[in-house]
């Protein structure tokens, strides 16, 4: 049946970064909706963003394009040409390769939840503006810019 259960969907606390970079993500929270479907052309994650955290560190993608719906709440797109305040009904995308890193700040009081699409590009590498670090689509693993390995602490 095409409906996804919403409920029965696992949440994924935190992100996959090294630390310390996945500190100001801790509380974030993933359901892999696209998943859940069955869906493999594209993902489409329901994302819960509390008050202080970061939806990711800022970046992207070399090939893959990546949208944002806001469903409740504020969040401060944060991009190379400043910051943008999204509320519930806004919406932002992201074209592949265009090295216009972004991500998403809850600044606000409150609980902002919102829809994030992105297309699997198997040739898909991200990579962050700010700090030393890309990932790449074929292994998943974060590593620095020059391709050496972060190490356990």
């Amino acid at each position: 049946m095409p409906k996804i259960d919403i409920a029965a969907v696992p949440q994924r606390k935190g992100s996959g970064y090294p630390p310390p970079f996945d500190a100001p993500c801790a509380e974030r929270i993933r359901q892999r909706l696209g998943n859940a479907g069955g869906l493999t052309d594209f993902g489409v994650n329901l994302m819960r963003l509390p008050p202080g955290n970061w939806s990711s560190q800022r970046h992207w993608h070399s090939h893959e394009d990546e949208f944002v719906y806001v469903l409740e709440g504020e969040l401060t797109l944060v991009e190379d040409a400043g910051e943008t305040v999204l509320r519930a009904g806004d919406c932002a995308a992201f074209p592949k390769g265009t090295g216009n890193g972004h991500h998403l700040i809850n600044k606000s009081d409150a609980v902002a939840v919102y829809l994030e699409v992105g297309s699997r590009s198997p040739a898909d590498v991200t990579i962050c503006s700010d700090i030393d670090m890309m990932s790449s689509n074929a292994d998943g693993r974060f590593v620095r810019k020059d391709g050496a390995p972060y190490l356990e602490p």
